[in-house]
């Protein structure tokens, strides 16, 4: 127990010292049972910004997962990444392999359509899949951004989770603010 101060009697340190020790416990204890599970990017999945035009646009909250999400997502990644080789759609083993290579060139793909800039698009690819998130003035440029994301050598499927605008509620999960 530490000195007593000369201003305080024996049993009101005592007591001031118990109450401290409690309150602090409570306080360090208080955050870590309301905060929400650590998310992050387990499986280093790529995921990026094409370009942020509409700045009210909801960001997408990307590839992140808690750690629970994680060990459930495990075997339905190894069953997917190796269904691709087994059914000879792809020459490696597992799908998610592609991913790192692909990435690049899908940004560099969407960057070149006209009127991306005027849009805030994002990009997440997984297995070969490119998934287009974010806010596009129209649905033509929604469109043409799918085409060339689909046009990139060793996409297998592009899901268009674009919306026209702003104002509705994105078909992606939303990043925490």
């Amino acid at each position: 127990m530490p000195a007593r101060p000369a201003c305080l009697p024996p049993r009101a340190h005592r007591q001031c010292c118990a109450a401290t020790v409690a309150l602090l416990a409570i306080v360090v204890a208080a955050p870590a049972a309301s905060a929400e599970p650590l998310k992050q990017n387990w499986f280093d999945d790529p995921f990026f910004q094409v370009s942020s035009g509409l700045r009210t646009c909801p960001v997408p909250e990307g590839p992140l997962y808690t750690e629970a999400e994680r060990r459930t997502q495990m075997h339905a990644r190894l069953e997917r990444g190796t269904s691709c080789w087994l059914e000879g759609r792809c020459k490696d083993s597992n799908a998610y392999r592609y991913d790192k290579t692909i990435a690049p060139r899908v940004q560099a793909a969407l960057s070149a359509v006209p009127g991306v800039k005027q849009a805030s698009v994002w990009a997440m690819v997984q297995r070969r899949w490119v998934f287009l998130q974010g806010c596009v003035p129209s649905r033509a440029l929604a469109k043409r951004l799918e085409a060339a994301a689909r046009a990139v050598p060793d996409v297998e499927l592009v899901v268009d989770d674009l919306m026209v605008g702003t104002r509705s509620r994105p078909p992606y999960a939303v990043a925490a603010p």
